[in-house]
């Protein structure tokens, strides 16, 4: 407080100290109000909060442009002996059937909007994740850097992943052939 307002409570009469008094209590009182409203939206009661745990701001977006143009565009960043290095596979359009399958199959792998908003990551995103965890052998926290997703994230990708494909690619229940069955077991010919 500035010396002039304490030295102007000294020469005010009593029912003007009791104004005063009460209009800096209201002050105050407005004032750890809000305080205690940021304080409640810093913390706030979300499932799967952590108290203290830090939010960094990615821009999940912008991530997902540069992968869209270095890989999947018409005249990508990237030139396709690139692409087939880094994905373990020939074409984009391979990866892009892949992606429509999963997508058909989970929706977890749909880009939504969360409760604020916020565009979460796209399905190239968590399966490009997925991918490279898988062909790599890298661990969750080293798919991050480029491609902007949490370790837990890229966890939960991995696994839907892996069920999807399981589900999808297992044939149907009945007779299997792997070879064309022979007259003879012990011939290698008809």
């Amino acid at each position: 407080m500035s010396r002039n307002y304490i030295r102007n409570l000294f020469l005010m009469d009593d029912n003007s100290i009791n104004q005063a008094a009460a209009a800096m209590l209201a002050t105050m009182s407005c004032e750890e109000e809000q305080e205690e409203a940021v304080r409640r939206s810093k913390t706030s009661h979300r499932r799967c909060s952590i108290l203290g745990h830090a939010v960094i701001q990615c821009n999940r977006v912008q991530c997902n442009e540069r992968l869209y143009h270095d890989y999947f565009a018409e005249m990508p960043v990237y030139p396709p002996h690139l692409f087939r290095r880094r994905f373990r596979m020939n074409r984009p359009l391979l990866f892009f059937r892949i992606q429509f399958a999963v997508e058909a199959y989970d929706p977890y792998f749909v880009q939504k909007r969360d409760a604020t908003g916020v565009v979460g990551l796209s399905s190239i995103q968590k399966i490009t994740a997925a991918l490279r965890m898988l062909t790599y052998g890298v661990p969750a926290d080293s798919v991050d850097d480029y491609i902007r997703i949490g370790e837990s994230t890229a966890i939960e990708s991995l696994k839907r992943f892996v069920k999807v494909v399981v589900v999808v690619a297992t044939p149907e229940p009945g007779p299997t052939r792997i070879a064309s069955p022979n007259r003879n077991p012990r011939t290698l010919g008809p």
